[in-house]
């Protein structure tokens, strides 16, 4: 048997000698040469914390207390810098920004070959080689910090790639992106793999790995509870540590098949059609109901202008209380920067904003935020206090609304109670969107936005998110998803807006604007799994009528 890239032994780990729970606790793994890996369960199941523990940064960077073994390359982890360990194993973090820090993208590909003291020669082959693999010849020049998130993710990956390790460790790469970004990070992860580089990714959405991967790890409270074929794994009831079935997989457990398809084509290979459709993939109504609130949020042919580019332009929109709206388009195509008019944040060139009938050229930014809760993409890009409790009570204290009840209603939700002597900024990416959503709602907004509010949540986490949504609205409360998570939207927003290059393509109900194919290519999305399963079993029905 060849020597593992990755073999662990009995590990446990916690990052505190004062903490009495262990994040990874008993672990056994042995990651083979060349093999295609997925790591998932559920938020705080351990997922980033052993894959910190593949390059050394755990335990040397984070300290905290080790027991048992990690063998990189048969080299035990504890003898070895994470320097001597840089070139054998490739980390791609959750948000790529965090890593990227050069001027080009030429200069972020060589920085770590340079850093190694290869020759000139060596370090342009290379540059050149894995910038070709990934797709990113011709942004060599352009600097990293102003491409799109999935652009982004791309020069992560080449720039770990250029190092010719054995293994590339990604941390939920799909979390932020469209799927056209998606289908580009996972055809060149696919290229590489061909090519014989192991790679491990986490991912809490399951869809976009599950047909990549040879072999799924689920995690549980730092253990491995289930590892083998995503065939075999997904077979089990995966719900229960915290994973969120596909609709695929879901399909093929109601229609008890025999082998769990991966993608939506081999579902329809392996169904064609089979009697009535399950009740959750029949057609939602397509017709949305009138509007039976009062209008508290309007849109009036909104451009904006940033540093001379246009970013958004004849933008029209009308929300009223107990809608929920979902903002969908590609990375870079204007979401973040509309909803940062809704409170102030930023000011239209052209046209106007009315919040609760308040102009916003004409409102202070303190006074729109007791009307509109924002929660933004980025977690860190809002906090500014050195405790969780602080940074949730900060809003209610300063505007003068602080209601002890509702904060601990909040922390219950969310979860934070074990978190809340902790800085914001030392936690978990799901952890701290989870701060990021009670900060926005700890004022009680009449209007609540979040910016990406799925990216690294499990499955139970997004089923509570859905029932708070469904609450709020009841109470009149409106609500504004900005997301790349389609099967979220569909299953909470009653309309969407589709934008493309800072303009509105479409407006309509979810599966009204999923049949607009040419407004979704131009958007660059993709239909939802059930939307397509829907759509090719109806057409399946017909022609099976058609030849009776």
């Amino acid at each position: 048997m060849p020597e593992a890239v990755i073999e662990i032994g009995q590990l446990r780990y916690r990052y505190s000698t004062a903490e009495t729970r262990w994040a990874l606790d008993g672990l056994n793994l042995r990651i083979e040469p060349g093999e295609y890996l997925l790591i998932c369960g559920a938020s705080g199941s351990g997922k980033s914390t052993l894959c910190r523990t593949f390059n050394g940064l755990i335990p040397h960077f984070y300290g905290g207390l080790l027991e048992g073994h990690v063998w990189v390359g048969g080299q035990e982890t504890r003898t070895q810098l994470v320097s001597d360990l840089y070139a054998h194993v490739g980390l791609v973090f959750q948000n790529p920004q965090a890593q990227l820090f050069t001027g080009t993208v030429e200069c972020e590909l060589a920085f770590g070959l340079e850093s190694l003291g290869l020759p000139k020669a060596e370090i342009r082959r290379r540059v050149e080689e894995s910038a070709g693999i990934v797709g990113l010849s011709h942004l060599l020049a352009r600097n990293p910090h102003q491409l799109s998130g999935g652009e982004q993710q791309l020069v992560a990956i080449a720039a770990a790639l250029a190092l010719h390790p054995a293994i590339i460790v990604l941390d939920e790469p799909y979390a932020s992106l469209d799927p056209a970004n998606v289908s580009r990070v996972r055809a060149a992860l696919r290229e590489i793999h061909r090519r014989g580089t192991a790679i491990v990714l986490t991912e809490h959405r399951l869809s976009h790995a599950i047909a990549d991967v040879e072999r799924i790890v689920v995690l549980d409270q730092g253990r491995i509870v289930l590892d083998g074929p995503p065939q075999v794994v997904l077979q089990e009831e995966v719900e229960a540590f915290g994973l969120n079935l596909p609709p695929v997989v879901r399909l093929a457990r109601d229609l008890d098949l025999p082998e769990v398809p991966l993608t939506v084509e081999a579902a329809v290979r392996a169904l064609r059609y089979r009697g009535r459709l399950p009740a959750w993939l029949e057609e939602p109504p397509s017709s949305l109901a009138p509007p039976t609130g009062s209008s508290v949020l309007q849109v009036e042919d909104v451009a904006f202008t940033f540093e001379g580019r246009p970013v958004l332009q004849e933008v029209c929109l009308n929300l009223c209380a107990g809608d929920c709206l979902a903002v969908v388009g590609a990375n870079g195509s204007g979401k973040t920067t509309l909803i940062k008019h809704f409170n102030g944040l930023y000011r239209p060139t052209q046209g106007r904003v009315l919040v609760l009938g308040q102009d916003t050229r004409q409102t202070k930014v303190s006074h729109l935020a007791r009307h509109v809760g924002l929660a933004f993409q980025n977690a860190n890009d809002q906090f500014f206090r050195f405790q969780v409790r602080e940074e949730i009570e900060v809003g209610p204290r300063t505007l003068g609304c602080f209601d002890e009840g509702w904060l601990q209603e909040l922390v219950t939700l969310f979860g934070l109670k074990p978190l809340l002597e902790r800085s914001p900024y030392r936690l978990s990416e799901g952890e701290k969107k989870r701060v990021a959503f009670a900060a926005a709602l700890a004022t009680r907004p009449e209007i609540l936005v979040l910016d990406e509010p799925t990216t690294g949540q499990d499955w139970a986490f997004r089923q509570a998110l859905g029932d708070l949504l469904g609450e709020l609205r009841a109470r009149g409360q409106t609500v504004v998803l900005v997301t790349h998570d389609l099967e979220f939207a569909e299953q909470h927003a009653d309309r969407w807006v589709l934008l493309a290059d800072g303009r509105v393509l479409a407006n309509g109900a979810p599966w009204t604007l999923m049949r607009n194919e040419t407004a979704l290519r131009r958007a660059s999305l993709e239909p939802t799994q059930r939307f397509q399963l829907h759509l090719a079993f109806s057409q399946a029905q017909n022609l099976q009528e058609l030849r009776e």
